[in-house]
């Protein structure tokens, strides 16, 4: 995630914000120019243009959505297929905070220079359907299927999400992680079936033509292969290739949103004051779009032993609890080689 200021007194503002908590001016995400522009009123003006603040800014919403906008919704927003009743408060509620994530989502992907298209404006665009199983009393199922990615609202309760993360052995669960998995799947779809990558995708992730379902259930019913984490980034990636690919494709999300805020945040790691071997300074790029998955690498691999150390110092578990072994970076090379060759 990019760092942003705040255009009247220039100091630091989280993504999120509506208000600099420095002079308390309005702001609003400016999704063209991926700025935050003052927002005093209902209706702006940026570059001659005219925009209205999001139908959900009463909600927490601070993006700008375009006059045009049908829904009076900003374009994150906007790609909300179906939602909760306006009237199921508890869903309601569980719906902003999963928003947050899914703005996150939205904004990272432009920012990579992916396609990003909503399903109303493209038949092969993505869509989310975010409803509650807690409150509709019936299996909400998170998952993927011809651009259209559901997600379970209930999970955005943390102690609901840990003890699901607990049940099923995972080191990480979080909102934005489930966007990310699954806009995998969407972009497996997209951009690697029916290509010129297909063949180098099977032989590097397996071949995604065997029974899925029939995977998923050995996955669930059995164990993960032994020394699974020399090929793969999680077991849950062990099931089957799709999930593979997905899982891969979710932490090379994590990787460069991560290292895109270090850069924006001008931390550097320099050689000469840590108190262990490093080679060189690690100052974290704007873009690596040009890079190569091992300068990536390199970079991470110092940077999120440094964001661990500082977490433990905090008393809580490392931000980033996983090891990267070589055929997994592989692994990475290849979504690194999706996303620039579609950028």
């Amino acid at each position: 995630m990019r760092a942003f200021r705040c255009p009247n007194c220039g100091q630091a503002v989280a993504f999120e914000v509506q208000q600099c908590p420095t002079c308390a001016t309005t702001v609003g995400y400016h999704p063209p120019s991926r700025q935050m522009v003052c927002a005093p009123s209902q209706t702006v003006t940026v570059d001659g243009r005219d925009w209205t603040r999001c139908a959900h800014w009463e909600r927490g919403c601070n993006w700008l959505a375009a006059d045009d906008s049908a829904s009076g919704c900003c374009f994150a927003d906007s790609f909300v297929r179906e939602g909760p009743a306006p009237d199921d408060t508890e869903a309601m509620a569980e719906l902003d905070s999963t928003l947050k994530a899914l703005r996150r989502l939205i904004f990272e992907l432009v920012d990579l220079g992916l396609p990003v298209h909503p399903y109303y404006a493209d038949p092969c665009g993505l869509a989310f359907d975010l409803l509650s199983s807690k409150t509709l009393k019936r299996p909400v199922t998170i998952g993927h299927a011809n651009g259209v990615i559901t997600i379970d609202l209930a999970e955005s309760l943390e102690l609901y999400r840990e003890r699901l993360r607990i049940k099923l052995r995972e080191p990480y669960r979080t909102m934005l992680g489930h966007f990310r998995h699954e806009v995998g799947h969407y972009y497996e779809m997209l951009l690697v079936q029916d290509t010129p990558l297909i063949d180098d995708a099977r032989a590097m992730f397996g071949d995604d033509r065997q029974d899925y379902q029939a995977a998923l259930q050995q996955h669930y019913h059995g164990h993960a292969p032994a020394n699974w984490q020399h090929d793969f980034i999680s077991e849950y990636a062990t099931a089957h290739p799709w999930e593979d690919f997905a899982e891969t494709w979710a932490h090379y999300l994590h990787i460069t949103g991560t290292l895109a805020t270090i850069a924006d945040s001008g931390l550097v790691v320099e050689a000469d004051r840590v108190k262990w071997d490093l080679a060189a300074n690690i100052d974290a790029r704007e873009s690596y779009a040009d890079a190569t998955i091992e300068d990536i690498m390199a970079d991470w691999l110092v940077l999120s032993g440094v964001l661990n150390r500082v977490n433990n110092s905090m008393g809580r578990d490392d931000l980033y609890p996983f090891t990267i072994f070589p055929h997994v970076v592989a692994k990475l090379g290849f979504i690194h080689r999706v996303v620039t060759t579609a950028a």
